[in-house]
């Protein structure tokens, strides 16, 4: 949530690159967070709701901010996605299949956002067209599924890990580039690379 925070700032601040470094950030070590909390059983009502919050102000607020509020048209879509996210937490999460997500979950959302900001340096337009095309996915019922990477199969960690190597070694421009490549990925072919989708009438988790 810090850094969904500072990503805030940055962006009040007109530094767009700073902020969409936090976003990626974020990304990473939401995986990471939340598979430790698993491991060490933290879970806890106060926890999952503390969790909804910085979920909502780190991948919600925060990348919806990268398009600016110098135009109405921005601000009216940075709402907009603002919303989406907001609605998407609160009722498609609720909605009856286990180990998936109903709607896109933010994290991805937010990751496409934030490297297409820096790929295109800050480009209004294109930046404009990813968030519609974000805030369709996370409306959409589609189900995508449960995102355990680290948890998962091998080549799926080595996918994680190629991202944290990537931001700490790499030139700025191809983590970006990496991240969103990974991100459409799972958004595009939820199924067939990312896993299947589990039987109904279990409750989905949150993200």
């Amino acid at each position: 949530m810090l850094l969904g925070l500072f990503s805030i700032f940055c962006s009040f601040c007109k530094k767009s690159h700073c902020a969409s470094w936090m976003l990626l950030i974020s990304f990473l070590l939401d995986m990471a967070v939340k598979t430790i909390t698993r491991h060490l059983n933290l879970c806890s009502k106060s926890g999952a709701e503390l969790n909804d919050f910085a979920v909502f102000t780190t991948f919600g607020l925060a990348p919806a901010l990268l398009l600016g509020v110098d135009g109405p048209l921005n601000g009216f879509l940075a709402i907009i996605y603002v919303l989406a996210a907001s609605f998407r937490l609160c009722f498609y999460s609720t909605a009856g299949i286990s180990f998936t997500y109903k709607g896109l979950p933010c994290p991805y959302a937010s990751c496409v956002l934030a490297s297409t900001s820096l790929l295109t340096k800050g480009n209004t337009f294109i930046l404009s067209c990813m968030t519609s095309l974000m805030i369709l996915f996370m409306m959409d019922q589609s189900y995508y599924p449960h995102d355990e990477i680290l948890e998962s199969e091998n080549w799926k960690k080595i996918v994680y890990l190629g991202g944290v190597i990537m931001l700490l070694l790499s030139p700025l421009s191809l983590t970006a580039f990496y991240c969103l490549i990974w991100s459409l990925s799972y958004i595009f072919f939820p199924d067939a690379l990312w896993g299947k989708t589990a039987c109904p009438m279990q409750q989905p988790l949150k993200n």
